[in-house]
């Protein structure tokens, strides 16, 4: 399997060590993976900003960089689900195409793809699960509480084969914590206040760590965590399903 692994501009630049433990825990896992090293933004930023048209050239380098792949696959929801919805080049529409309908969100890949069932890893501490709106609502990772279907959480899942982790639930467990890209430059106020009530409903768990699949929302929680002093960490979800005694 010719896995072409995309990590968005942000991890490359502030938490390497994410994109770090997502090609570790695909290489233990049997894929053949490659980074392209000419890839850059997606192009997100733009889009959700009203600027759609300014992303034409991040389309054009994705689909050079990651034309060829069986699937590509990145440890960021919502820059995962931009591409799906919005990835496309003029002069090669077949390989956008192709692009789309292959590229995943890491836990998606492992669940829906791989088929993992057991995994080699070790994390013991308490861990809130912070479920992010891309992944969830776009993605469907997991369940929404205002929709009557059957429960279901493929990152809870996948928490589950880890040795020694305590799974913590918020009691609104899809609740937005209120990054949402350029909402927390344009409207901070309120994007810190979502963010603290977060934060408060994991507390109440005692947790020692927060995790998820979003780096961008973990960074949002990481600086509110950190500005009040807090014990707790943000982690990725990759780095826990990476660890080992």
């Amino acid at each position: 399997m010719k896995v072409g692994l995309f990590i968005p501009c942000y991890i490359d630049q502030f938490y390497p060590q994410v994109g770090i433990a997502t090609l570790q825990l695909l290489e233990k896992l049997g894929c053949n993976v490659s980074f392209p090293l000419n890839q850059t933004c997606c192009g997100q930023p733009m889009a959700n900003s009203g600027f759609a048209a300014l992303s034409k050239n991040c389309d054009k380098n994705f689909v050079a960089n990651f034309r060829g792949f069986d699937y590509i696959v990145g440890p960021s929801g919502s820059c995962v689900l931009h591409l799906k919805e919005h990835l496309h080049d003029e002069q090669h529409p077949g390989e956008a195409q192709h692009i789309r309908k292959h590229v995943y969100e890491l836990t998606e890949f492992l669940v829906d793809i791989l088929k993992i069932e057991k995994l080699d890893a070790s994390f013991p501490h308490k861990v809130g699960l912070h479920n992010s709106c891309h992944g969830q609502r776009g993605l469907h990772l997991s369940s929404m509480s205002e929709r009557m279907l059957p429960a279901f959480s493929k990152p809870q899942q996948l928490l589950s084969m880890v040795k020694g982790l305590e799974l913590s639930l918020p009691v609104r467990s899809d609740e937005c914590c209120g990054f949402g890209g350029t909402f927390c430059v344009f409207e901070e106020a309120v994007s810190v206040k979502m963010g603290k009530d977060r934060i408060a409903d994991h507390a109440t768990n005692d947790v020692d760590y927060i995790t998820g699949g979003d780096v961008s929302c973990l960074m949002h929680l990481e600086g509110i965590l950190k500005r009040n002093g807090s014990n707790v960490k943000t982690v990725h979800i990759a780095e826990i399903l990476n660890s080992s005694l």
